[in-house]
């Protein structure tokens, strides 16, 4: 099905983006969370990407720390709730001279269509530190606090460094005790109350994070830190 352009906008970089429909939402920002609906193609038409493939009629992006490609932040910061839009992203801007194996060639450009559905507000924040509870056991009623340890998998990522933390791929979970040092302040506050099974993203805005210190050549001076944790 060809959709029909209705506005054009290509950007020095090379990135190019066609609307299709144009929302009247908000404009998107570094730090918002939107719940979106995408495929990314080839030029050869081969879907190598998108919601549909996870069986999920949408997922949550968190703009601005790399969960994607970095045409992605920059893309995306050129639309609105409600658009939707075909983007193309230059090779080096995606996947680049290496690709991924098996999936995605070196050196290909990708075509992104993406419709932003949302943004989505946090289930709780707490001293500027931002909570999105995106998936919930509710029969779990043990919260962590004062009185129990909490274990969990992070992905951790700053604006300059995708995934400086990935316990994932270690298979080493963290666990912690409220009281404990070295732990990052303002996700001692945002995992009170998280329950085992929850799935959360975890925005710590720079001051309580590692401040105007960072954190050696992971986290720079004053930049925010994005956590996607599964209790």
């Amino acid at each position: 099905l060809e959709h029909k352009v209705i506005a054009k906008k290509k950007l020095e970089n090379g990135i190019a983006i066609e609307w299709f429909e144009k929302g009247q939402g908000e404009q998107l920002n570094n730090e918002d969370l939107v719940e979106i609906d995408y495929k990314v193609k080839l030029k050869n038409g081969e879907i190598v990407d998108g919601n549909h493939l996870l069986k999920k009629e949408s997922l949550p992006f968190l703009i601005g720390f790399g969960m994607q490609t970095a045409g992605w932040d920059i893309a995306l910061k050129q639309l609105n709730v409600g658009d939707f839009a075909r983007i193309l992203i230059p090779s080096e801007l995606a996947r680049g001279i290496k690709g991924i194996e098996g999936v995605i060639p070196p050196n290909a450009d990708n075509l992104l269509f993406i419709r932003i559905l949302s943004k989505v507000k946090p289930t709780r924040e707490i001293d500027g530190n931002k909570v999105w509870i995106l998936e919930e056991n509710k029969k779990n009623k043990l919260k962590f606090d004062e009185n129990r340890e909490i274990t969990f998998h992070t992905m951790a990522s700053s604006p300059t460094n995708q995934n400086f933390v990935n316990t994932f791929r270690s298979n080493t979970a963290f666990t912690f005790k409220l009281g404990d040092q070295g732990i990052v302040p303002g996700l001692r506050k945002a995992l009170i109350n998280a329950k085992k099974s929850d799935r959360m993203f975890v925005l710590i805005p720079a001051k309580e994070a590692y401040g105007t210190k960072g954190f050696m050549d992971f986290v720079k001076p004053n930049e925010s830190v994005f956590y996607n944790i599964l209790v």
